[in-house]
């Protein structure tokens, strides 16, 4: 199993950039950087890149809404050639919320546009003259624009012609999709005990149209990371983010994160958080977070236990390990954790 941890900006970004380094040295296998409503990932991605030497890069999220399918086939491309064959194309949905009132784009159509930009996005990086027929039209039609475009090639070429793909994917069509199309995927709020009856179902569907040539699907889950005896009280440092996301993204109805709190047997927790957090009551809501949740959601706690997470999430098809150290020797758990996970 592989560890990486996403992107920390408590720090500054060239600051954060710079730990980053430190992480790589420890032994930090891969990084995430994620693009909400703040700085760009690729940005970031890119000077990461040139700070680091061995660890792959990758983005979770680049929105499927905001960039056009060969934008993204080019992004991918250009952070590849920087890192010398090192990036991840981490893509997703997002939610209404981002997309349609920070972008100002209809969120509509989600499993489509990600199936479709997968298969854009390899064509480009093969070097293919880029036509499509679909939510996606290219080029344009007399009609829709001038009429002049013409169907093009990446003009590079590009260090791999098969970059890695990962879809952050939630629902079962969502989730069957990625286990069908992608290299890898992100689940959150992932327990390892209960993923074969959460996730199974869809997983297995998807497998079963999965090409061989992908190889075997990646997954990338974990939680906060802390080595010691008597650390269990870190584990509350995730309970506003827990609330934020079972409570707060996303209307009634439209929280996937909420939906799946509730798949895994919290529904009178769920529907309580929900209720306080749109009702502004946050401190409440982050009170209501199962403490069970949030212990089977990370790894925290002495040597033997987090030995015994490690074995639950190999058992659930967890390949990569994806950890926020936090506690008072951060690089030391990172190296201990590469230690157990090898």
């Amino acid at each position: 199993m592989r560890v990486s941890t996403m992107l920390d900006y408590s720090r500054g970004i060239k600051e954060s950039a710079d730990y980053v380094a430190e992480l790589e040295r420890a032994g930090l296998d891969i990084v995430w950087v994620a693009e909400a409503y703040g700085l760009d990932a690729p940005s970031q991605l890119g000077y990461i890149a040139a700070k680091t030497s061995r660890l792959e890069i990758g983005s979770a999220i680049l929105p499927i809404y905001s960039r056009t399918p060969v934008l993204l086939a080019q992004t991918a491309a250009g952070i590849d050639a920087l890192s010398e064959g090192r990036f991840i194309l981490g893509l997703g949905a997002s939610g209404p919320q981002v997309i349609e009132g920070w972008h100002g784009v209809a969120y509509t159509q989600p499993l489509e546009r990600t199936r479709e930009i997968i298969g854009i996005c390899r064509r480009v990086w093969r070097r293919e003259v880029i036509t499509n027929e679909g939510l996606y039209t290219i080029p344009l039609p007399p009609g829709q624009g001038t009429g002049l475009g013409k169907p093009l090639k990446l003009i590079n070429r590009p260090v791999r012609d098969a970059i890695p793909i990962w879809v952050a994917a939630m629902g079962p069509k969502n989730v069957a999709m990625a286990a069908e199309l992608a290299d890898g995927w992100f689940p959150f709020l992932f327990v390892p005990e209960r993923a074969a009856e959460v996730w199974g179902g869809a997983l297995a569907e998807g497998g079963t149209r999965r090409a061989p040539g992908l190889g075997t699907l990646e997954i990338a889950a974990g939680g906060l990371l802390a080595v010691g005896d008597g650390l269990e009280n870190l584990r509350e440092l995730a309970r506003p983010m827990a609330a934020l996301y079972i409570g707060g993204m996303g209307a009634k109805g439209r929280n996937f994160y909420n939906s799946l709190t509730r798949r895994y047997g919290y529904e009178k927790e769920a529907e309580e958080i929900q209720e306080l957090y749109l009702a502004g009551k946050k401190d409440e809501a982050a009170a209501l977070v199962p403490g069970e949740l949030l212990e089977k959601t990370s790894l925290v706690g002495p040597p033997g236990y987090i030995k015994e997470r490690i074995a639950a999430y190999r058992e659930a098809g967890v390949t990569v390990l994806n950890v926020t150290a936090i506690g008072p020797d951060a690089l030391r758990s990172i190296e201990q954790l590469k230690e157990w996970a090898a």
